[in-house]
Formats: C-alpha cells, sequence, structure tokens
C-alpha cells in the first residue's frame, strides 16, 4: 500500500516536513515506508534515550497494558509511587509531579514558584529567565522563553519574566526586585543551538538564590536522564535546584515529564494543581524501565566516553573544513559552521540516510540514543564528512 495515497492534509499544517513517512525504528535506526534506513542522531529531539523501540521499554508497556492502563490521577497507582520514589532518590529532592509533556512540567514549575511567592514572597511573581531560553509551547512556557521568534506570537504573552543575558551575573542582578520569586534556566541552551551555562555561573546562581531567599529553577527536560554523562546534568556541578523539570528522556518515546521539588518548595494546595493523564501507571512503568537502564554507572560512564569521541569526530570535521566551534556535553552537542549552512547539510544528509538537527542557520545538533555505538559515530562521519564536502569543498 503506497502510505502517500493517505490523507497527510488532514494533519494540521504546523511544520515543513519531508514527504518521507516513518514506519519502523529500531536503535540507532529508522525505516520510511520504501524500506530505505535512516541513522538517527535526533531521536525526536532527544526523546529516545534507549534509541527506538528499545527492549526494556516494550516489555514494561506490554506488562503493564495487562495490569492498568489508568485508574485516574483521583487515586494513588502503585507505579508512579514506585517511579516518584526512585527519582526523589536519585535527584536528591523531595516530591515529584508526573506530567506529558516538558512544557506542562515547567507551567507547573511556573504555577510552583508563584504559589511560593504569594505564600512566602510578598506576593512576588516575577521568574528571571533568559535570553535564548525555550521552555516550551503553552502561553506561559512561550512568555519565559527567549526565542525571538517567539516574540510576535500570540500577543499579549503572559507577564513576569524578566530576561537576563545567559552567562552574565551581572544581567541577572539587574533584572532582580521586590517580585522576583525565581531564577529559571536551562543549564544548557538546547534550541539556541546547544550553549551551555558554564559550571561556576550556575554555582553563582544557587549561590545568588540562596543569600535573597530565592528559588532556582533548573529545567533539565533535555539534558536530565544521562545525556550529559550524569542522570542530572547538576551534578557536573556540585548544586541542587530547589524546582527541577525533566521530560523527553525520561519514557524513552512515550508522553512523560516530571516536576521535581524541595518539600520547602513544594506549596501545592489540593486543587491547585491536576491533570487527566498525569502520573498514569502505563507511562510511569516506561520511566521506571529507562531509569533502570540509565542509573547503572556503567550506562553513565559509557555516555562519557560515546560523547568524547563524538566531540573529537566533530572537531575533525571542524579543522578539515574550516568550521567553528564543537559545544555541549555527552551526547548533547552542536557544531557551529561558521556560515548560515545547517538547514542545507541537515537536509543534504536526510537525502544520504542520516538526521540532524538544525536549531539554528548556523548549526547543527546531535542528540543520539545513548545506547549508540562506536560504529553509529563512524558512520554519522562519513555521512556528514561527504555532505559538508559537496557544499563547502575542501578547506
Amino acid at each position: 500500500m503506497n502510505l502517500h495515497t493517505h490523507a497527510t492534509h488532514a494533519l494540521m499544517e504546523i511544520t515543513a516536513r519531508p514527504a518521507t513517512i516513518f514506519v519502523k525504528g529500531e536503535g540507532s535506526w529508522l525505516w520510511d515506508h520504501n524500506g530505505k534506513r535512516y541513522l538517527d542522531f535526533v531521536q525526536g529531539w532527544a526523546v529516545n534515550c534507549l534509541g527506538h523501540s528499545p527492549p526494556a521499554v516494550i516489555d514494561a508497556i506490554s506488562r503493564q497494558v495487562r495490569e492498568l492502563i489508568t485508574p485516574s490521577p483521583a487515586y494513588y497507582n502503585s507505579v508512579a509511587i514506585e517511579l516518584a520514589a526512585k527519582l526523589t532518590q536519585l535527584s536528591g529532592l523531595d516530591e515529584v509531579f508526573f506530567t506529558n509533556c516538558g512544557a506542562e512540567a515547567n507551567e507547573g514549575a511556573i504555577k510552583l514558584a508563584r504559589k511560593y511567592g504569594a505564600l512566602h514572597c510578598n506576593g512576588a511573581y516575577e521568574i528571571i529567565t533568559f535570553e535564548g531560553a525555550f521552555h516550551g509551547r503553552t502561553l506561559a512556557t512561550m512568555s519565559a522563553s527567549g526565542k525571538k521568534a517567539f516574540e510576535p506570537l500570540f500577543e499579549p504573552k503572559v507577564p513576569g519574566f524578566p530576561k537576563a543575558q545567559f552567562n552574565d551575573m551581572a544581567s541577572v542582578r539587574r533584572c532582580i526586585g521586590p517580585k522576583t520569586v525565581a531564577i529559571m534556566l536551562e543549564p544548557i541552551q538546547g534550541e539556541a543551538g546547544v550553549l551551555p551555562a558554564t559550571d561556576q555561573f550556575l554555582r553563582d546562581l544557587r549561590s545568588l538564590t540562596k543569600e535573597l531567599g530565592l528559588l532556582l529553577i533548573l529545567d533539565e527536560i533535555q539534558t536530565g536522564i544521562g545525556r550529559t554523562g550524569k542522570m542530572f546534568h547538576f551534578e557536573h556541578v556540585g548544586i541542587e535546584p530547589d524546582i527541577l523539570t525533566l521530560g523527553k528522556g525520561l519514557g524513552g518515546g512515550v508522553p512523560l515529564a516530571a516536576l521535581l521539588a524541595t518539600e520547602t518548595a513544594s506549596c501545592f494546595a489540593h486543587g491547585d494543581q491536576g491533570g487527566t493523564f498525569n502520573g498514569n501507571p502505563l507511562m510511569c512503568a516506561a520511566g521506571i524501565a529507562v531509569l533502570g537502564e540509565v542509573s547503572r554507572p556503567d550506562f553513565l560512564m559509557s555516555v562519557t566516553e560515546k560523547g568524547e569521541a563524538l566531540t573529537a569526530a566533530l572537531a575533525k570535521l571542524a579543522k578539515r573544513y574550516g568550521l567553528g566551534e564543537v559545544r555541549g556535553r555527552g551526547l548533547l552537542q552542536a557544531l557551529a559552521l561558521g556560515k548560515p549552512l545547517a538547514v542545507e547539510v541537515a537536509a543534504k544528509a536526510f537525502e544520504a540516510g542520516l538526521l540532524l538537527n538544525a536549531p539554528r542557520p548556523d548549526s547543527l545538533r546531535f542528540m543520539p540514543s545513548l545506547t549508540l555505538t562506536q560504529g553509529d559515530i563512524e558512520r554519522m562521519t562519513l555521512i556528514l564528512d561527504d555532505c559538508l564536502g559537496n557544499i563547502i569543498g575542501s578547506a
């Protein structure tokens, strides 16, 4: 059957998609409706941390779907309790609220911080965020984001998000006032092109928020769950946030995210927060399976090793073609091209059977499965080398 005869126009047109229709995935590979296979270095934007259709997630969902899909969030279920316990144990935070996506987790973090301000900070509600930030696509999370393309959309925005400059403590201090309740940031800005906060900047923010009695909110939706070689990025820095958001890799491909908070910051009253599908056993079973794999010390060590191999491969290409820097940590990296060629390179790579993301006109982003092999890195490098050679030529 030719899938192109299906009415793809019935899907709302919200992004430019190639005509290709994917029908199967396994590990680092995707297959389209014509049987062509693609090496996937996007993995649903860092979602498939164990690759496509990982056996651990398949087995967990298969078992759970026969037992209980959802009893309603008005009742406890044993699977959500188990996953929450694992996350608090791993993170050092105290309480968890499960959501369906990262934007919903960040929305919850914003609400939680505002509730905290109402109770403890004389009604303070402003949350300092950063230029270049991306926190989601709900109206409040778009307002919190510092993405230029969002600025003219869906006005009026939700107020209360003064923007500081990333890695600039002086600009953060200038934003602080009597209405400030929290500072919120991604440890690595993904959509901005994989721009890392320096370790010192993160430590300074933690010191400043403690000094002033403000909350520190870390959006680890992209950097969490082993992506940077630690279970959570903040472990690299030796700090702990008051509020933490997780998503993407947490479900290993299924819709699952989480809002975590310390006991002090966790101040929702009954009725303040909810969600029909939140914490359902089916998705939480997938989360337990993912954590079982990723939390092994040898797994996280392998992410670091593969990250170093990816960095070395990208640096070699950068030198060969006179490109810019390699940025990121672990298996969240970007290659700066130095010219607005990223969309063209990603399109050429797609034709050659390699999926790459171009978050900025001059940068390529790499978010492969955490289970990829050295052979996957080598094959990606060969294809990208060929694409760069065709477009740029030898430097």
